[in-house]
Order: C-alpha cells, then structure tokens, then sequence
C-alpha cells in the first residue's frame, strides 16, 4: 500500500504539502461536528425523540467507561475519551466509503499517543512534583534508569504502532487479496471488459466479507483499545 498522496500544496515556507491524510481528516472532524450538533440540537429535560435516547446513550457508555477504568475523579476526562473514540472510529470505518483510512497514516495514530503521553507526564509530575517525577526513573535502583526511561518512550510509540499497525495491516492484506483475485478472474476467463471499465467476478464479493472484518470490526476494536490505554495510563500516572 502507497502513503497517502499529496492532494495540493500551500506555496509557503517552500511549499507545505496537503496530504489525504489531512484531508481526509478534516472531513471526519466536520463529520464528529455534525453528529453531535445532530444528536444534541433540541434536547428536553426527559427524552421524547431517538435522537436524544441515542446521544444519552452514548454519554452514559462513555461516562460509565470511564467512572469503571478511571474513577469519579476523572469523570472530566469523558469528552477527551468520547472524541478518541469517535474521530479514531470514524478514522478507520472511512475506508468504507472508498477513502484511505486515517489512521492508516503512522503520523495521525502517533500525534493521538502524544497527547495522552503529554497528558501521563503532566499528571506524574502533579502527583510527584519535577524532582519525584526524575527521580522515579531511577527507581527502585540507579541501575534500572536506562530500562526506566526506554519504558517511558515506549508509550507513545507502542500506543500508536499498535492502531497504526493493525489497521494499516488491514488495508494491504485488502489490496493484495484484490489484486490477486483480480489475476485470478483473467486466468479462468472471468474478466470482462466494458471500454474502460473491467469488471472481475473474483473482485464482487470476497473483499466486501475482508472489508467487514479489516474495516469495521478491526476499526472499533482498535478505537476502543486506544481509548482504554489511553485512561489505564493516565490514572495510573495520577496515582503514583
């Protein structure tokens, strides 16, 4: 599978190139913004339409989520975890609609793991103050600081390989399988063309069964994973 393509570029500083990753992920936060302007336009004291029984929903599954894994105190971490969440979710389920996945692009999944590595330091130093947050690298003996601080890089890179991994993974077992049935059809004569459009019977439905399980089920699994690493390390942090 190629990077993502280069859609324009800003004739600034040299020229900034607009890749379909940026795109694409602008697209997906008009699509977040438009849901919850949907789901939370006229809300009433007691729900009397599906949309606002659906964004209830949705706001008690990320509150209980997050009272389970974090506790009541972190309670004020439920929007940040909601928007994990649904812009990594919506990120991935893209590629549904014919678009390359966001987070198939390493720089989106690793940009999401160093905000909530930023957010694991602030709240280590806040608990430990600077000199306790240093000295835990030499913790519990001066030799440990090397693996102490390894560990401590480790985060953000594991976090974001992790997604980044899996769903670009996905995608090139995807197109390599549509390729190959694509080689196959020609070979048994299963191939026709239409001027110039080609149509391979072998195409029609095995990457439409791949895609439900690489797109959707992948998808999810993998925002949810994010999200839930994403509070198991923050309060983690806060309790040290």
């Amino acid at each position: 599978m190629d990077g993502p393509k280069v859609v324009f570029t800003i004739p600034i500083l040299g020229g900034i190139d607009i890749t379909e990753t940026v795109v694409i992920g602008w697209f997906v936060i008009l699509i977040v913004l438009f849901v919850c302007l949907f789901l939370t336009s006229s809300l009433q004291k007691i729900p009397n339409t599906k949309r606002q029984i659906i964004a209830e929903m949705a706001v008690n599954f990320v509150n209980n989520t997050v009272k389970t894994t974090m506790g009541e105190r972190f309670m004020s971490f439920s929007p940040y975890v909601a928007a994990i969440l649904l812009y990594s979710l919506l990120g991935s389920l893209v590629s549904l609609l014919g678009l390359r996945s966001v987070t198939a692009d390493l720089n989106t999944t690793l940009s999401m793991a160093l905000v909530t590595f930023i957010l694991i330091t602030y709240f280590k130093i806040r608990t430990n103050g600077v000199g306790g947050y240093f000295k835990g690298f030499a913790s519990p003996i001066v030799l440990m600081t090397p693996l102490n601080i390894l560990s401590e890089i480790a985060t953000p890179i594991s976090m974001s390989f992790r997604m980044f991994g899996n769903i670009a993974g996905g995608s090139i077992i995807t197109s390599l399988l549509y390729m190959g049935l694509g080689a196959l059809s020609k070979a048994v004569n299963l191939s026709f063309s239409f001027g110039v459009f080609e149509l391979n019977i072998g195409q029609l439905f095995v990457p439409a069964f791949l895609s439900i399980y690489f797109d959707l089920f992948t998808g999810c699994i993998q925002a949810y994973i994010f999200a839930m690493l994403t509070m198991v390390n923050v309060s983690m942090a806060a309790e040290k």
